[in-house]
């Protein structure tokens, strides 16, 4: 039992000088990035029960630079979160409150005839600043929500031939419901697959509801927002989502999202597969969650976790498979679990 215990001893020391002499020590330093994530989510605690995986998604987008689209049942606390977020950074935020007559114009600004000089002027709209919240989207039209079609893949606006850069950092959080389709507009294709995320948000359970009745009766304050303090600057921010770039991916992972995403296209329940838009995002996204848990490398359960919020609007289950009930979820489910984890 000694010479088993002593040999045991020996593998581990002989492991952990490989691991020196081969540098697998962390190579890029994540303790302050994951210091801030922590302190961010502390804040949103102060008034947000549960809804911890929509919190980690959204930590997860700004983290990798991409938009979020948010989607669930009137009074799950969609928008308050997004809302919420946008406080604890320290970044410029704006609402658009999407409806049936919003107009492009709306969105982007228009060009007004100054008198004074006899030229056009361009007033800048609601799009320029950091956080954008889009509340229902789909409550407009496709004309309307093709004026978010250039701004949200190249940061920019084109008017009257001019190029209009936004400043960094931007990210749209956007909310739709699911249930309620009168008086809406389905988001085209083009449109969602510019989201990185799109995140389905269900009911809190019994504790998690108990918990949000004690903090409504004990709450004072009118205003829940107050409580939750800015924590990142706008720089850090930026300087976070350039740390994330770096983190590190083996080429047997690289594979693994590509078998995924090939396995999408090649999958008889769908009638539409992921893009090679869809694999970028997938494997940003697999850092941003490595970074979530403090690693400077990415896991197959990074890429895992990522797949259903990067992949479920970027699918679409064939006509008959949905008219049994069948989700993109569940599809994806099956394409995670039919291939083999690279070791």
């Amino acid at each position: 039992m000694e010479n088993f215990e002593n040999q045991n001893i020996e593998e581990q020391n002989s492991i952990e000088l490989d691991k020196k002499e081969n540098n697998f020590h962390a190579r890029i330093d994540m303790i302050e990035l994951r210091e801030s994530l922590e302190k961010v989510k502390a804040e949103l605690a102060k008034v947000i029960v549960g809804q911890q995986d929509m919190i980690e998604h959204l930590l997860a987008a700004l983290l990798s630079n991409g938009h979020v689209l948010i989607e669930g049942v009137p009074g799950v606390a969609k928008t308050i979160t997004a809302k919420l977020l946008s406080k604890t950074i320290d970044v410029d935020f704006s609402r658009i409150q999407f409806t049936p007559d919003l107009m492009p114009s709306d969105i982007l600004g228009t060009s007004v005839f100054n008198v004074r000089n006899s030229e056009f002027e361009f007033k800048k709209g609601p799009i320029f600043s950091n956080f954008i919240l889009i509340d229902e989207i789909n409550r407009s039209p496709a004309k309307t929500q093709s004026a978010l079609f250039e701004v949200m893949e190249e940061r920019q606006i084109t008017m009257d031939g001019i190029q209009y850069t936004m400043e960094a950092p931007f990210l749209v959080v956007a909310t739709q419901n699911p249930i309620e389709h009168e008086g809406t507009y389905r988001l085209p294709e083009a449109q969602l697959d510019r989201f990185l995320f799109k995140i389905n948000v269900g009911y809190p359970n019994l504790e998690q509801e108990v918990s949000i009745i004690k903090n409504q009766h004990e709450n004072r304050q009118e205003d829940k927002t107050d409580v939750v303090n800015r924590v990142i600057t706008a720089q850090q921010l930026n300087n976070y989502q350039k740390l994330v770039k770096e983190i590190i991916v083996e080429s047997q992972l690289i594979e693994y999202i590509a078998k995924i995403i090939i396995n999408t296209r090649e999958n008889q329940f769908l009638y539409l597969g992921a893009s090679p838009r869809a694999s970028l995002a997938l494997l940003t996204a697999s850092k941003a969650f490595a970074a979530l848990r403090g690693r400077d490398f990415v896991t197959p359960e990074d890429i895992k976790e990522a797949s259903y919020a990067v992949l479920r609007h970027r699918v679409i289950v064939s006509p008959e498979r949905e008219m049994e009930g069948l989700t993109a979820d569940e599809i994806i489910r099956q394409i995670l679990e039919g291939i083999e984890i690279p070791r």
